[in-house]
């Protein structure tokens, strides 16, 4: 039986299980360093690769394959050349005695979305707080779409929009009533507030008070309310937190929809999920200090194990789990002979998540 081997270039998520026979497999990796590809941008995407290994027997398995996410995180390296929408340089805040953010440094691109990872008292808010014109940095300096955050504040919270973990929402008011307010101290003209209200699922809700909604109806009107402007850039604190999965599908749409729109987002959680998800990159942040920063898929290709998870049906019946490396040079063979000599249930990768990475790196987990 001869197999094929092929590398192709694509962002797919990861740990996708592969039902299979004893012919045919496919299997998710993550590549980083692409010798074979000729394409410039695919060498800067950083992406993972699929890696199929193929029996020429019977049919391959199909593939779906969804290369938007790729052309967007290409978009964003092109961009990334440019000027960037975020650009920070050796920030610094303490409370008192207590160093809240510790020299930092870090660019954004436009219509990128960076994730800041970290557990309570990591320092997510304060820099926050310090990039939206709450909070003056006490060294360094940052600007947002080309506009320092401290001499040119207001200017900058015209082009924003914010989120917070909290909801702080009129709640005797409708929904209708909060978005026109807020569309009123931005001088936005011609505002349709039922329309962005049925954009984030709300509509035939819009006249009631915001008191009787539920938790993730406020989630969503916050999001809303982020949205009046049309902001060139979104702050999202914890954005779906401890909503339903129903909820959280909803605003991660519109987090998409954004930035397709070409949105930045700066998106703070300690869910590695939903970073992992939606960010382009993503920051781990500990003790006020930016210790790595990239995109998902090399974090774990870095820190993370990568190998294959196998499950072989035995001769007795008994289902035998097997683990194979993937950074071994045996690797090829020792797939072979597993698909040649024994009866394989289903095969599919295995990795670490951004939290065990985060762990490892930093001796602490992200929820404190």
């Amino acid at each position: 039986m001869q197999f094929a081997l092929h590398i192709t270039q694509h962002n797919r998520p990861s740990n996708v299980s592969y039902m299979s026979g004893n012919s045919v497999c496919s299997v998710l990796t993550e590549q980083t360093e692409h010798d074979s590809l000729d394409s410039t941008d695919s060498k800067l995407d950083g992406a993972p690769a699929i890696l199929s290994i193929e029996s020429r027997l019977p049919l391959p398995v199909g593939l779906i394959l969804d290369p938007s996410r790729l052309h967007k995180r290409l978009d964003v390296r092109r961009k990334s050349m440019a000027q960037p929408a975020i650009s920070v340089k050796d920030l610094h805040f303490s409370y008192g005695d207590t160093l809240a953010v510790d020299g930092i440094s870090f660019d954004v691109a436009e219509g990128e979305v960076v994730g800041f990872l970290g557990p309570n008292g990591a320092g997510k808010s304060t820099v926050v707080k310090m990039l939206t014109g709450q909070l003056t940095p006490q060294e360094g300096t940052a600007t947002l779409l080309g506009m320092d955050i401290v001499k040119e504040r207001k200017q900058v919270q015209q082009e924003i929009g914010i989120s917070f973990e909290f909801t702080n929402l009129y709640e005797q008011m409708s929904a209708v009533e909060n978005l026109n307010l807020f569309a009123k101290l931005y001088k936005v003209s011609n505002f349709d507030a039922i329309n962005l209200l049925e954009k984030v699922g709300l509509g035939g809700r819009d006249q009631e008070h915001v008191a009787n909604y539920s938790k993730g109806m406020k989630q969503r009107l916050m999001l809303a309310r982020a949205l009046v402007s049309d902001p060139k850039m979104l702050f999202l604190d914890e954005p779906t937190d401890g909503l339903d999965p129903v909820s959280t599908e909803t605003i991660h749409t519109l987090i998409r929809a954004a930035t397709q729109r070409g949105t930045t987002v700066f998106l703070t959680t300690h869910d590695m999920v939903e970073a992992d998800k939606l960010s382009d990159r993503v920051a781990f942040l500990n003790q006020g200090k930016i210790v790595a920063l990239d995109t998902p898929a090399r974090l774990k290709q870095r820190f993370g194990l990568r190998a294959l998870k196998v499950e072989v049906e035995l001769p007795a019946g008994d289902i035998e789990v097997r683990e194979v490396s993937l950074d071994e040079d045996q690797t090829p063979q020792t797939v072979f002979d597993l698909f040649k000599n024994e009866r394989i249930l289903t095969i599919h990768s295995e990795e670490a998540s951004l939290e065990d990475i985060f762990f490892d790196i930093t001796g602490r987990g992200l929820q404190g």
